[in-house]
């Protein structure tokens, strides 16, 4: 299993934190997805083998947000 930290742009409110925790937890292979507000990053717990990194940024941008 693998962890990544993924600086984000855009996240402000709670509904932010809905939706990227929502999306890119829904993504197969991703077993956690823990967005920190304040910080601006989402902190991801994911299968390599089944997910790549850049899929979840992808998804994250789908979201509306960006990707640091």
């Amino acid at each position: 299993m693998e962890k990544a930290t993924i600086q984000v742009k855009g996240m402000s409110c709670n509904h932010c934190v809905s939706a990227v925790e929502g999306s890119v937890g829904k993504l197969n292979g991703v077993h956690a997805v823990q967005v920190n507000l304040a910080d601006g990053i989402v902190v991801i717990d994911f299968e390599k083998e089944t997910v790549t990194l850049d899929a979840i940024k992808e998804e994250i941008e789908d979201q509306g947000y960006d990707v640091v």
